[in-house]
């Protein structure tokens, strides 16, 4: 009776789930096909990352207070005066805290965490959330306990891993999930400087590596709810709010080209510097684990010459921006705070340069007003115009972001006259670092891990684009010892045009054109000639993970129309074929994909 009954209710809850299934459906389809849809789901969880980013930025600053004994509202970086005591235990503690933790999670999830930028490069937009909580979770760590990084890299990493868990519940397409990662970062930037340009530009520059006209309404979409959350909560006022007017004579637009030298050179220094603290951390053979508690001894020497060396630089910022200190703490600081910071990268802090970047570019545009002020004491008096040119120039050395610099500093000030300045900067200062290193921090740290990105532009396609995928299966092979004669009578004159010779255990011994099987040029010595002796290019060969411009390259070398895919370099045995042609044909067609995507026209 009971059976009965349960049959019978599941019998009538069958047409409703498969409603409720349908209707699912026919909602993300329509996500996915209407682009005005993906707008307004970006504008909402621009919300939803801008809450988060305040809540991040406020339980640091609650930890700051706890750690170092602060006054609610203070800034770390802003102390002339921290205990001594919780100088030298906190960032050596908090290391080994943050060291332990990371041992005992990645016993249980041993996987590589990615960043926004390596996941719109390499996986088309698919990052994890649960990753990107984790990666967060070691940079609040990380900050909390003073080491002198940015919470900008974990704001970043969190806003994208939330975009792309939405895009991946509603399975977007390539292009769009890899739309939803940058409008994730871009939104967390504007909401951690409340300036929604240079957040969106931010997504542009670095996350997505492009600018199209399809990116450009849901990733502003994203930032703009991302601010208007943030002013909700608080005071609607940019992060460095600067409200005096500048005058600017036209001959300082010649000493900020020197200054764009300076901050260039200063830059690569910066990064160089945490590949050298990295190095000899690694060479000493420190655990992985003890190495950031290391590296809080290291930042504490440091702090004990100025606090100020601690944390990201935010409060240190405006500390100087309203106030003056003597060339020589301003050299004294601008050194200890590039070593404060490579040794926190070196040792294993989780965070980012972006905000220390800005401070060492402020403590740059000081020191430079100290010393012109020897030879022209007028030119003190456009000190915060330096400062602020020093900010954009330093920060697009390091960060590689040239136009968000020039938009975070035009919405601080709202003031023409000094973006013009900063304008200069940014532009010589980043072609310096372009010209003569080549990277910024981001690829800097991926070149070290030997990937070949640039930013985020999107390469994944080559990776997915392998010899296995294209390669054809009905391959037509003899052995190799077999007599021409055989051969002419088993293959007729084009029926086939390229065999492949294999020995005796099956692995490949070359390739043969069927045309000179059938060359009349050798009927007298057929009987005499077997496969063996018509082969060519016997030592060329694809293996199945090769992407298409490795796939190219050997062609190339091999010099031939088509080669055998094996199965590894110790087992030669052949899986298929491949035409250089269809190869040529594959990777054009996928470029002009490209293409028509990044110029938004791709087909929804």
């Amino acid at each position: 009776m009971s059976s009965n009954f349960r049959l019978s209710h599941a019998s009538r809850f069958r047409p409703f789930a498969r409603a409720v299934w349908l209707r699912y459906a026919s909602a993300r389809r329509t996500v996915r096909n209407t682009e005005l849809m993906q707008i307004a789901i970006c504008a909402v969880v621009g919300v939803v990352v801008g809450l988060a980013t305040v809540g991040l930025r406020d339980l640091v600053s609650l930890l700051h207070r706890i750690d170092f004994n602060l006054v609610y509202g203070a800034y770390l970086s802003a102390q002339d005066h921290v205990d001594f005591l919780r100088i030298m235990i906190v960032p050596a503690l908090g290391g080994l805290i943050l060291g332990v933790v990371t041992l005992v999670i990645q016993k249980y999830r041993p996987t590589e965490m990615v960043d926004p930028i390596e996941a719109n490069a390499l996986y088309g937009g698919n990052l994890s959330l649960s990753d990107s909580v984790r990666m967060t979770g070691y940079t609040v760590i990380s900050n909390a306990c003073g080491a002198s990084v940015g919470m900008e890299a974990g704001y970043s990493q969190l806003g994208s891993g939330i975009f792309a868990w939405v895009g991946s519940y509603l399975h977007l397409r390539r292009e769009d999930q890899r739309t939803m990662v940058t409008a994730g970062a871009a939104a967390a930037i504007a909401a951690a400087f409340n300036a929604p340009l240079a957040g969106a530009f931010y997504g542009f520059e670095l996350v997505h590596g492009s600018y199209t006209p399809r990116l450009l309404a849901p990733v502003i979409a994203a930032s703009l709810g991302s601010v208007l959350m943030v002013g909700l909560l608080g005071p609607d006022v940019p992060l460095f709010a600067i409200y005096s007017g500048f005058k600017i004579p036209q001959s300082h637009y010649l000493l900020f080209i020197v200054m764009g030298v300076l901050a260039a050179g200063l830059g690569i220094l910066t990064m160089k510097s945490a590949t050298w603290v990295e190095r000899a951390i690694r060479a000493a053979k420190i655990p992985v684990w003890a190495r950031p508690a290391i590296g809080g001894i290291i930042l504490s020497l440091f702090a004990l010459g100025s606090p100020q060396v601690l944390g990201s630089g935010h409060g240190a910022i405006e500390v100087h921006l309203e106030t003056q200190w003597a060339l020589l703490p301003l050299v004294l600081l601008l050194f200890g705070k590039v070593m404060a910071s490579a040794a926190s990268l070196g040792a294993g802090f989780r965070g980012g340069l972006f905000s220390s970047s800005l401070f060492l570019g402020a403590l740059l545009g000081a020191v430079c007003v100290k010393l012109l002020g020897y030879l022209d004491p007028g030119i003190l008096g456009e000190r915060s115009a330096f400062m602020l040119v020093g900010m954009g120039a330093v920060g697009t050395a390091i960060i590689g972001a040239p136009f968000t610099m020039i938009f975070l500093v035009l919405e601080a000030t709202g003031d023409f006259a000094v973006t013009a300045g900063v304008l200069i900067g940014v532009l010589v200062a980043g072609t310096m670092v372009r010209l003569t290193f080549g990277y910024s921090f981001s690829t800097w740290r991926f070149h070290l891990r030997g990937l070949p990105l640039r930013g985020g532009h999107d390469i994944g396609w080559i990776a997915d684009l392998t010899a296995q995928r294209m390669m054809r299966s009905d391959v037509r092979m003899v052995p190799a010892s077999m007599h021409v004669e055989d051969m002419r009578e088993a293959i007729p004159l084009g029926s086939k045009k390229w065999l492949f010779a294999t020995a005796a255990d099956g692995s490949y011994a070359g390739v043969i054109d069927v045309s000179t099987v059938h060359d009349p040029e050798i009927t007298e010595l057929a009987q005499h000639l077997v496969a063996a002796d018509l082969t060519t290019c016997k030592g060329c060969y694809m293996l199945p993970g090769d992407d298409i411009r490795t796939v190219l390259k050997k062609f190339s070398e091999a010099q031939s129309e088509t080669l055998p895919v094996v199965r590894s370099p110790t087992d030669l045995r052949i899986l298929g074929t491949l035409s250089e042609a269809y190869c040529l044909k594959r990777y054009t067609n996928e470029l002009e994909r490209q293409r028509r995507d990044d110029l938004g026209m791709s087909s929804i």
